[in-house]
C-alpha cells in the first residue's frame, strides 16, 4: 500500500476527532465519502507511487536543506531551533482558494480602513458601531499617532490572517497579524525546499509560484515612498539577531535587495530619519518595520527601548518617512474587535463581512461579559493584548475573578475544531489540526492575497494560530485554475525603480563582518594546530620522554596558550578544543562566533555560507556521537573543510566595502596566528625535537608543500622563518597578510591615506619589510631572544592597528542608554 492509501484507509478508521471525544473533523486530503478531495485526485499519479521508504529518505532530505540554509525559529526565551516543515503539501484548488482570496482582500481593506478610522475621524468610536473601551484599552493603540499630522489614509500595505476550517469546511479567522507581520520569509524556505525534494509531485500540481509575489512585494515599498521620489529608499528595521523571527527577516530583506538594519544604525535630524554609512547620512524614505510599535521610538513611546529610532515618530507625522506597517498598527491584533467587525465592515464599507472570525464575546460589554462568565468551562478566555497569557489554562475560579476585576480586557471565544491534514509521523502519516497563515499586500489601488502561504500543525485545536504555538510547519499549494494561468494572478509586475540600493556601508555590519573575517581565521588556524597536534599523540603519547613526546608537549602547550587547559588527557583536551563552545578560546567557541556574526548579515551573504556551515554541524554530531580517538581528527578535518568552503564563499561575494572587511579581518588575525605558531620555536631543544616542532609549525601554517618544493624538505630555522615572515608571496607570510591587510583597509570609504590605522599598518609593513630573518634564528642561550622580541613587539602592533580600525571604521557612537535608566538630574538639561 502507499502512503496516500494508507491514510485515506485510515481517515475512514476512527480517527483523532473520535480519540478526543470532539466532532468529525474536516479533512483537508479525504472528504467524507472516503474519496479524495479534487486537489489530490489531480496528483494521484504521482502521489501513488510515493511509499513509507520514499517519505524517510523525503524527511531526510528536507532535515539537510533546512540545515544547510540555517533556517531557524527562536521561541522567547530559548535558543534558536531547527525549522519543522512536514513533507506533506497542505494542497488547495483554485474554486476553494478563490473564496478565501475573495474574503482576505476584504478583510485587508477593512482593516485597513478602521486602522485609518481609529486613528483620523474616529467616526467609528463616535457613532459607537466600536466600543470606545475596546480600543483604548488595548495596549497597541498608539496615542501620539492619533493626530491630524499623521493621518494616513492607507497604513495597512502587508498583513497576515491566521485561517482555520471547521468541520462543515467553511474558513473562519483566527487572527490577525497587522503590526510586523512574519512567516513570509519561512513560506518562501517551505517551498524551495519542497519544490526540490519533491520535484515531480510539485511539477504535476502546477501550483502558483510565490516569487511573483515577492516582486510585487518590493515594488509596492517601493511605491510607498511620500512624493515623485525617482530613487526612494527602503529598509527593514530588524530587533536584531535574538528576536525569534530573525531568520524570516533577515530573508525577506535579502529576497528584497533592501538592508536589513536596526534601531541603532538609524537616526533622525531635522525631521528625517537617516541611515548612518562611513562617510555620511543616507536619506531613508521607507521602513519596513518588523519592530513593535511600543519599541519603535523611545522619546515617545516606551523609554526603556534600545530597539527604535529617537524621534520616528515625529518623522512619521511630518510625513518624511513611511513606516509600513504604520505605528499603531497592532490595535487591529484585538480579539476584542472580532464581534464588531461586521457592522464596522458595514458602516465603513457598505459591505457585509464575507470571512467571518470566530465566535467572540467582549466582557466589557454586559451581555458578552454573562455569556462568558455563564460559559467558562466552554470558552477560551484572554486578554485582548496578551498582557497576562497565564489566564489561558487558569482554573474558572481564577479565571472569574480576573474577568470581573478587569471585564474590559478579557475575551471568550469558542474554540474551533481545526479541519486535519496527513502529517508524516515517522513510519506513517497522521491526521493533524492544520491553521494557515495568509498574506494580502496592497498592490497598486487594491488588495492582493498571496496564493500560498505558510501552514502551521496544531498542537490541539485552537483558535489562536500564531507561528509560535505551531509544532511544525506545512507549504501551501495553491493548484491553477487552467494551464498558462500567470502565476498569482499576476501578468506583470508594476514598474520598480532600477536605481541601487543603499550600500552595505552601515557600520554594525561592518563590524560583523569584520570579526567573521577574524573568528573564521581563528577557526581555521586552530583546527589545522588541532590536526598536526593530533598526529603526535598517536604517535607519542605513549612515551613522553621521546623526543616526539617532548615535541608533543611543546606543540599541546601552543594549543593551552589559545585555548586553556581543561583535561590532563591530551586526546580529550583536543576533543573538548572542537567541542566546548563555553572553553575560552577554543575552535568550538570560534566556530559558533562565526555562525553569530554571519547570522546578523544574514541578508548580505549568500545561503551556499549555511551549507558549509552545515558541513561543521555534521561533523560536530559525529563526533559528540562517537568517542573513539580517530574522530578527533577525522572531525577536525571535515570542520575545516566546512571553514575552507565559508572562505570560498565569501570569495565570491561582491568587492564592497563588507568584503574588504572581511578580508581586512582575515589578514590580521592570520598575521597574529603565524606570530603564535612561530613562538613555538622561540626556544631550543635538541635537534630532533626543533626539527618536529618545525614540521608541526609548517603543517599548522599550510606551507609544508612550498618548503618542501624549495628547501627540499631540509627543515631549518632560517628557512621556516624566512618563508612564514618576510616572504612577499607566500600567502601565510606575515609580510605577505600585512600587504593584503593594507590593501583592504586603503579600500574603507573612510580611508584617506593617513589616517590612524593606516599609518601604524605602514609602519608594521617597514619594520618587517627591513627584518632579518636569519638574524632572528639567533641563539642566546637555548633561546631566540630577538625572534621572541620581535614576535611580541608585531602582535602588539597588529592588535593596536586592529582596535585603530574599530575605532575609525567601526564605532557609531556610544552604547545607548535608556531613558527610563538616566537619573533624573542628569536627565534634565
Amino acid at each position: 500500500m502507499t502512503l496516500l492509501h494508507d491514510y485515506a484507509a485510515s481517515v475512514g478508521q476512527p480517527t483523532l476527532s473520535a480519540e478526543t471525544g470532539a466532532g468529525q473533523r474536516h479533512d483537508e486530503m479525504v472528504g467524507p465519502d472516503g474519496s479524495l478531495r479534487a486537489p489530490w485526485k489531480r496528483l494521484v499519479e504521482v502521489a501513488t507511487r510515493i511509499g513509507p521508504e520514499d517519505m524517510r529518505r523525503i524527511t531526510a532530505e528536507i532535515e539537510r536543506f533546512l540545515e544547510d540554509d540555517g533556517v531557524t525559529y527562536s521561541r522567547p526565551g530559548q535558543r534558536p531551533s531547527a525549522w519543522q516543515l512536514d513533507p506533506i503539501p497542505l494542497v488547495l484548488d483554485a474554486a476553494d482558494a478563490q473564496q478565501l482570496e475573495v474574503g482576505l482582500a476584504q478583510r485587508a481593506e477593512l482593516l485597513n480602513a478602521v486602522l485609518a478610522d481609529l486613528y483620523g475621524e474616529q467616526s467609528l468610536l463616535a457613532s459607537g458601531v466600536v466600543p470606545a473601551a475596546v480600543v483604548l484599552g488595548h495596549r497597541g493603540f498608539t496615542r501620539v499617532m492619533a493626530r491630524g499630522s499623521a493621518n494616513d489614509p492607507r497604513p495597512l500595505v502587508l498583513s497576515a490572517t491566521d485561517v482555520g476550517r471547521g468541520p462543515d469546511g467553511a474558513w473562519r479567522v483566527l487572527g490577525d497579524r497587522t503590526q510586523a507581520p512574519s512567516g513570509l520569509g519561512y513560506a518562501l524556505e517551505n517551498r524551495r525546499v519542497l519544490s526540490r525534494v519533491v520535484p515531480e509531485l510539485y511539477r504535476e500540481a502546477d501550483a502558483h509560484r510565490m516569487a511573483p509575489y515577492l516582486w510585487a512585494l518590493r515594488s509596492a515599498l517601493l511605491q510607498s515612498a511620500d512624493g515623485d521620489l525617482s530613487d526612494p529608499r527602503v529598509v527593514v528595521l530588524s530587533p536584531g539577531l535574538h528576536s525569534e523571527t530573525y531568520y524570516d527577516q533577515a530573508t525577506i530583506a535579502a529576497q528584497l535587495g533592501f538592508p536589513l538594519v536596526q534601531g541603532g544604525d538609524l537616526t533622525v535630524r531635522d525631521g528625517r530619519v537617516l541611515m548612518k554609512t562611513q562617510q555620511r547620512l543616507e536619506r531613508v524614505d521607507v521602513i519596513l518595520r518588523r519592530v513593535d510599535t511600543a519599541f519603535c521610538d523611545p522619546l515617545e513611546m516606551r523609554g526603556d527601548s534600545r530597539l527604535g529610532v529617537p524621534g520616528l515618530a515625529e518623522a512619521v507625522r511630518r510625513g518624511t518617512v513611511r513606516v509600513v506597517n504604520g505605528l499603531g498598527a497592532g490595535v487591529l491584533e484585538n480579539p476584542g474587535l472580532a464581534p464588531y467587525l461586521p457592522a464596522a465592515c458595514e458602516h465603513l464599507l457598505g459591505e457585509s463581512l464575507r470571512l467571518p472570525s470566530v465566535a467572540t464575546w467582549w466582557c466589557g460589554d454586559p451581555e458578552g461579559l454573562d455569556h462568558v462568565l455563564g460559559h467558562l468551562d466552554e470558552l477560551v478566555v484572554r486578554t485582548i493584548d496578551g498582557s497576562d497569557p497565564t489566564v489561558v489554562g487558569a482554573s474558572a475560579e481564577r479565571v472569574r475573578m480576573l474577568v470581573l476585576a478587569r471585564p474590559h480586557a478579557y475575551v471568550g471565544h469558542e474554540p474551533l475544531e481545526l479541519s486535519q491534514a496527513p502529517v508524516w509521523q515517522g513510519r506513517d502519516a497522521r491526521p493533524a489540526p492544520v491553521t494557515l497563515r495568509a498574506f494580502t499586500l496592497r498592490y497598486g489601488s487594491a488588495y492582493r492575497p498571496l496564493l500560498g502561504g505558510l501552514g502551521s500543525i496544531r498542537d490541539g485545536s485552537s483558535a489562536g494560530g500564531s507561528v509560535g504555538g505551531s509544532v511544525g510547519s506545512k507549504d501551501v499549494w495553491v493548484l491553477k485554475a487552467e494551464p498558462g494561468q500567470p502565476d498569482q494572478g499576476l501578468a506583470e509586475v508594476l514598474p520598480m525603480t532600477s536605481a541601487r540600493t543603499l550600500p552595505a556601508t552601515v557600520p554594525r555590519v561592518l563590524e560583523d563582518m569584520f570579526w567573521f573575517g577574524r573568528y573564521a581565521e581563528r577557526a581555521e588556524d586552530l583546527l589545522r594546530l588541532v590536526l598536526a597536534a593530533h598526529v603526535l599523540v598517536t604517535d607519542y603519547r605513549a612515551g613522553p620522554g621521546s623526543h616526539g613526546g617532548t615535541s608533543l608537549g611543546v606543540v599541546m602547550s601552543a594549543v593551552h596558550r589559545l585555548a586553556g587547559r581543561v583535561y590532563e588527557d591530551e586526546g580529550d583536551d583536543l576533543r573538548s578544543v572542537l567541542l566546548d563552545a563555553e572553553r575560552p578560546g577554543s575552535a568550538a567557541q570560534s566556530l559558533e562566533r562565526v555562525r553569530d556574526t554571519l547570522s546578523a548579515v544574514r541578508d548580505q551573504v549568500s545561503g551556499d555560507a549555511w551549507r558549509a556551515l552545515g558541513v561543521v554541524e555534521r561533523a560536530t554530531v559525529a563526533l559528540e556521537s562517537s568517542l573513539h580517538p580517530r574522530q578527533v581528527a577525522e572531525s577536525a578535518g571535515r570542520m575545516l573543510t566546512g571553514v575552507l568552503a565559508l572562505h570560498g564563499v565569501t570569495d565570491s561575494m561582491i568587492r564592497d566595502s563588507g568584503w574588504h572587511m572581511i578580508g581586512l579581518g582575515r589578514s590580521l588575525e592570520r598575521a597574529l596566528q603565524v606570530c603564535h605558531l612561530l613562538r613555538l620555536s622561540g626556544e631550543r631543544r635538541g635537534i630532533d625535537v626543533d626539527r618536529e616542532v618545525l614540521g608541526v609549525v609548517l603543517s599548522a601554517a599550510e606551507s609544508s608543500v612550498t618548503h618542501r618544493r624549495r628547501y627540499r624538505d631540509y627543515v631549518r630555522p632560517t628557512g621556516v622563518f624566512d618563508l612564514l615572515l618576510v616572504d612577499p608571496e607566500n600567502p601565510r607570510s606575515l609580510l605577505f597578510n600585512l600587504h593584503r591587510a593594507a590593501e583592504h583597509l586603503a579600500a574603507q570609504p573612510a580611508s584617506t591615506g593617513s589616517t590612524r590605522p593606516e599609518r601604524l599598518l605602514a609602519d608594521l609593513v617597514a619594520e618587517v619589510t627591513s627584518t632579518d630573518a636569519a638574524g632572528l634564528a639567533a641563539i642566546g642561550g637555548v633561546e631566540r631572544p630577538r625572534l621572541v622580541a620581535f614576535l611580541d613587539d608585531v602582535t602588539a602592533q597588529v592588535e593596536r592597528v586592529a582596535e585603530a580600525v574599530a575605532d575609525l571604521h567601526l564605532a557609531s557612537g556610544p552604547a545607548p542608554r535608556a531613558f527610563g535608566a538616566l537619573p533624573t538630574l542628569e536627565a534634565a538639561p
